[in-house]
């Protein structure tokens, strides 16, 4: 299909998610299934759509921008370690300032955790990982994908900011980006057995993708 297959996978990610979190849309949704199946339901849908994308990206003609050195493979793999964690600690745990947070209205500035330094950590989170996975794949579809998903995750940190500004109020909003950012990241409400229960996670789908990540995208993290 030469390039049509990775522009129809392109088009499918990018529709999926803009339709997903669009107020009303995943209001119903929410409403049917709940905040953490919505959050469980979006994760599922993201990495199929993704590992469709990838698959597409490496069925392209290949046009090389710059060549392949053996260093540049350890760019992700390092990469991926910080992604898992800031995924890990993150979702499902009240964010009322951007998505895939849940319970939102539990959210204590005085206790934000990670939101403390970000406010949009899955938006953070794919920004890396499109960064490092940029370094090792120089030809044309690669840089494509990786560069839109770049602009994507920078752009909608900047978007989400505006929409929430309207939701909550300027006022309210600055309160709690405010309050979040003077107590720290350290400052969390996460319990103990929960907070080892998330950082087992981390490890567990690093190293899960590790090894399935040939399977899933049909390249090896290591050639």
């Amino acid at each position: 299909m030469e390039w049509g297959e990775f522009v129809l996978a392109l088009g499918a990610f990018f529709l999926s998610h803009a339709l997903a979190v669009r107020p009303p849309i995943k209001g119903r949704i929410v409403g049917r299934i709940g905040a953490r199946g919505f959050a469980l339901a979006y994760s599922v849908l993201s990495v199929a759509v993704l590992a469709w994308l990838v698959v597409a990206a490496a069925r392209a003609p290949f046009v090389e921008l710059w060549p392949r050195q053996p260093w540049q493979g350890w760019v992700p793999i390092a990469a991926m370690l910080p992604v898992s964690l800031v995924l890990a600690l993150t979702l499902g745990r009240p964010n009322p300032l951007s998505f895939g947070g849940a319970n939102n209205a539990a959210f204590d500035t005085a206790r934000p955790g990670l939101i403390a330094w970000m406010r949009h950590p899955v938006l953070v989170a794919l920004l890396l990982w499109s960064l490092a996975h940029m370094v090792p794949n120089g030809d044309l579809a690669h840089v494509v994908l990786f560069g839109l998903f770049a602009a994507f995750s920078a752009l909608g940190m900047r978007l989400i900011d505006a929409r929430k500004q309207r939701e909550m109020g300027q006022q309210a909003w600055q309160a709690l980006v405010a309050g979040a950012r003077e107590a720290g990241p350290l400052a969390t409400d996460t319990r103990t057995a929960e907070l080892w229960l998330r950082l087992a996670a981390a490890v567990v789908g690093y190293l899960g993708f590790f090894m399935l990540h040939g399977t899933l995208f049909g390249v090896a993290p290591v050639p």
